[in-house]
């Protein structure tokens, strides 16, 4: 199985406009793209982080108790990541297996995998988003849902797609986080209810608010770049 040109072509149509540190259409909410997926997306403000540190996380969480520090309601369990992924040092390629809720949605188990974000938006606009400072972090991942999601050769999921796009600011960062999800019903009876969107809308502010509370910290304490904290007193 493989996603179709069409869904591919719709989720790309409008995404190097996330690079942008100008407002884009739709900044926090839900929509339905032309073939019935569920586009989603989320704005926050994460004080005192910085895309470094975002982007660090991904190559840092490794239990449950690392999800929960996240997201302690919503997160359920951490299944695991396969060999790609590498302790501080690397998330491209990986693939990971959580048990996530939205709210009052039972949980559900989740396959995510991360690919360079070049794969996806055009080389030359991201890279003069990060020299212009438009963007200090872009992660991009595959995403399905359920025990036996369908993948790709590639071992890809087949059912969506997960941004995170990070601009620094003088009080911290900002980030859009951008979903599109239920490709694989999108052309049927069976589209993912709106409800889905609105839970995920909610999910995402509330974890990366809690995460924005124990980052900095977390970061200066745990990784190994070198990076000095600030000195507060």
């Amino acid at each position: 199985m493989e996603l179709t040109i069409e869904t591919e072509k719709l989720v790309r149509e409008n995404i190097n406009a996330l690079l942008s540190p100008k407002p884009v259409r739709m900044e926090a909410g839900i929509q339905r793209l032309e073939n019935g997926m569920l586009h989603v997306a989320m704005r926050n403000v994460l004080h005192d982080c910085k895309g470094k540190m975002l982007d660090w996380w991904f190559t840092y969480f490794e239990t449950t108790a690392d999800l929960k520090l996240w997201h302690p309601l919503d997160h359920v369990a951490h299944g695991g990541w396969d060999s790609q992924w590498i302790k501080n040092e690397n998330y491209i390629g990986a693939t990971i297996h959580a048990t996530e809720s939205l709210g009052n949605i039972p949980p559900v188990s989740a396959t995510i995998k991360f690919h360079d974000p070049a794969d996806i938006f055009d080389s030359v606009i991201l890279h003069q988003a990060y020299a212009n400072g438009d963007v200090s972090a872009v992660i991009y991942a595959r995403i399905g849902f359920g025990e036996n999601t369908p993948v790709d050769i590639n071992g890809d999921p087949l059912d969506g797609y997960m941004f995170h796009i990070v601009r620094d600011m003088s009080q911290g960062c900002v980030l859009r986080s951008h979903f599109f999800l239920g490709a694989l019903t999108a052309d049927s009876d069976h589209q993912l209810p709106d409800e889905i969107g609105f839970g995920l809308m909610e999910h995402c502010y509330s974890e990366f608010t809690y995460l924005a509370q124990a980052l900095p910290s977390l970061y200066y304490a745990e990784n190994k770049n070198g990076d000095k904290p600030p000195l507060l007193w």
